[in-house]
Parts: structure tokens; C-alpha cells; sequence
């Protein structure tokens, strides 16, 4: 049986990872990319495709979670109504030093790849991968910002991890107009920065870019449901957070809530359908 929401978070609260959480210090607003939430078939062949391209996994409860710098990958026993292709969230990408050394382990690529390319899960799952040829990684900010230039920065210089990842890719199909008004939303509501990667416009949080692109054609499902089901960001502050939340309008699905673990977590939809989860804790793991 599928399970979401709150039912599967308290089930994760069973254990402790065994692996660190390897997730960037929180920005001004007091939020970082925390973690992704695969809903998949078969576990075990998944926990496989994320350990080779260079995750730690470890145990959570009754799911599997493998830790790469900057976030968390969850893999819980599913039944998906499909994967991102589809979903508003069309796919993650990550960084890589050397897609040889991803070949190396045994993955195919498609298309061949010349600086970026992608693999794909052992349920079908697309993951994009970029080297440091890429030309388009770099992340230029629309206003100047001092501080958030510093954490940006990453994106402009040789990554010194075998793997970290970089970013989250929306696809819009309202219109054009969403793409700006998705941008606007992030940034205000995440303390986001504003800026382009690449040609893409992007809100960058310590961890991950988000990209916005218009596309009528994509589908647009919202994540609930999908194999990516939710993405999660962890918050320094989060009662407080909430409170901001939802005094600027936005409807929490599940109120701020502490675990008798000491987590605290929280769930919202944003406007096109992103299922994302807000929790405080998975830092100390």
C-alpha cells in the first residue's frame, strides 16, 4: 500500500538514519534544500541505482534514505501514478566531477553526453547529470546581493565533491506569465534569490536551484501521488516559519506538528502543485 503525508513521516521517525545529513546552512529566511520522497516498487533496486551514482544509504524507519551533499533522498515502497515526466516537477539534477566515473559504475547515458546528460532509475525515473564542461550551469542573480552572491557562488566554480545537487525543474503549463509569477513565489516565500541558470529563470536556496519553464505540453499532475511525491526543505525556525506562511496567505495541508522525537515538520501545496514538506531536525541526523 502507498503511503503519504503524515502517516508515512511518522513511520520514517521509527529510526535513526545512519548516514550524516550533509544539508547547506540555511539562508536569511532560514531555509535549505532538505530532501526528496521517492514513492518506488522495488526499494532495493533503487537504493542501488542512488548508491551507485555515490549516495550513503542508511535506514529510516521502514524507508531507505541516501544522503548526497545538500540532500536527502527518501525511497519508500509505492505504488506511483507515474514518474516526473508529467508532473509539474519534471525532474532533479545533480553535479558530477566526472561522468566517466558514472559511466564507470555501470550507467548509460541518453543522450551521449557532451557536459550533460541523462541516467535513468530502474523504474524509469530521469535524472540529469552535469559536469563541470557544462556551459550551462552558472546562476546569475538579478539584483546585486552580497550575501546571497556568496552562497550562489557555488554554481560559478569547479564542484569539489564527487556529486551534489543542483537543481529542481518546473515545468509550467498555465502560461507564460507563471513562469515569472513561480519565481516571484519562491523567492518571497522561501527567501529565495532570484536570478537565471542558463536561460532558465531560477530561485536559488542554499542546496538547490529552482527552475521555472514555460511548457503547455508537459502535463503539469501535481506531485502527490507521483514517484517524486514531495520535496522537502528544511527550515531553521519552523513554528515561526509557518506562522509567516500562512499570515501571507498560504494554507499549511498539515499544521506545524512535533514529533515526540523532536522533529517538527509541516506540508503545503504551492500553486501549480509541488507537495513540499517543511521540517526542522533532519540537519542533526
Amino acid at each position: 500500500m502507498k503511503r503519504h503525508g503524515v502517516t508515512a513521516w511518522l513511520m520514517l521517525l521509527g529510526s535513526a538514519v545512519t548516514a550524516t545529513a550533509q544539508l547547506s546552512p540555511p539562508n536569511e529566511a532560514g531555509v535549505a534544500m532538505g530532501h526528496l520522497h521517492y514513492y518506488v516498487r522495488d526499494v532495493a533496486a533503487n537504493q542501488r541505482f542512488w548508491e551507485s551514482l555515490g549516495g550513503e544509504a542508511g535506514t529510516f524507519g521502514e524507508s531507505v534514505v541516501v544522503t548526497f551533499p545538500d540532500v536527502l533522498v527518501f525511497l519508500s515502497e509505492g505504488e506511483p501514478q507515474g514518474g516526473t515526466e508529467g508532473s509539474i516537477v519534471n525532474h532533479m539534477a545533480f553535479r558530477v566531477q566526472s561522468l566517466a566515473t558514472i559511466a564507470a559504475a555501470g550507467f548509460e547515458f541518453d543522450p551521449p553526453p557532451s557536459g550533460v546528460t541523462n541516467v535513468f532509475s530502474p523504474e524509469g525515473e530521469r535524472i540529469e547529470l552535469f559536469d563541470d564542461t557544462a556551459t550551462n550551469l552558472t546562476f546569475t542573480l538579478d539584483e546585486d546581493d552580497a550575501v546571497a552572491a556568496a552562497v550562489a557562488a557555488r554554481h560559478n566554480r569547479a564542484l569539489d565533491a564527487p556529486i551534489a545537487a543542483h537543481h529542481l525543474h518546473l515545468y509550467l503549463t498555465e502560461s507564460a506569465e507563471a513562469v515569472d509569477a513561480a519565481q516571484q513565489w519562491y523567492t518571497t516565500m522561501f527567501g529565495g534569490t532570484p536570478g537565471m541558470r542558463w536561460r532558465y529563470p531560477a530561485v536559488d536556496l542554499p542546496g538547490i536551484n529552482l527552475n521555472f519553464s514555460y511548457n503547455a505540453d508537459a502535463g503539469g499532475a501535481p506531485t502527490k501521488g507521483r514517484m517524486l511525491d514531495h520535496i522537502g526543505f528544511e527550515v531553521t525556525g519552523l513554528e515561526a516559519f509557518c506562522q509567516r506562511l500562512e499570515a501571507q496567505g498560504v494554507a499549511l495541508d498539515v499544521p506545524y506538528t512535533v514529533h515526540t522525537s523532536g522533529i517538527g515538520y509541516a506540508f503545503l501545496t504551492d500553486p501549480w502543485g509541488v507537495y513540499i514538506e517543511l521540517t526542522e531536525g533532519l540537519r542533526g541526523l
